[in-house]
């Protein structure tokens, strides 16, 4: 997987996170420890929800583009996280489902004389039809080296 800098960085950029396809036990797992919900644990009780079937949790689909793709592509330039905006949760996420995903860079601000620059990433996560499941904002400082 490619990494990334400042030096790549500009407004309105967009990178490609890939496509993840959670399995049924990883969304068990997750939830177990995140949010035992029985939508999200129990597949019996999930089919009679309005849901029909077992759902990842909504933080999931997030946590897993972070750890698998973003933290690779972008991780060496983080400072810190410093705020999460606007997250909407539009379309629950089954297992097996591919889920797409995109950051584009919406905000960017340089300060050269403190050596970091503060970039708001908007996150896409969409299904298999094009349609979002999840929006978000990320803000996060990163260094200029």
């Amino acid at each position: 997987m490619e990494k990334y800098s400042f030096k790549d960085f500009a407004l309105n950029k967009s990178f490609d996170l890939g496509t993840v396809t959670l399995t049924e036990q990883e969304i068990i797992d997750y939830a177990k420890l995140n949010d035992p919900l029985d939508i999200h644990i129990n597949k019996a009780v999930a089919e009679k929800s309005i849901f029909k079937g077992l759902v990842s949790s909504g933080s999931q689909i997030l946590n897993t583009f972070h750890v698998r793709n973003w933290v690779k592509m972008f991780g060496d330039s983080i400072i810190c996280g410093l705020e999460i905006n606007k997250w909407k949760l539009l379309k629950p996420v089954y297992a097996n489902q591919p889920i797409y995903g995109k950051v584009s860079i919406v905000f960017f601000k340089t300060n050269l004389e403190k050596g970091h620059c503060v970039i708001t990433w908007f996150y896409e996560f969409t299904n298999e039809k094009g349609e979002h499941v999840q929006t978000l904002e990320i803000t996060v400082m990163h260094r200029l080296d």
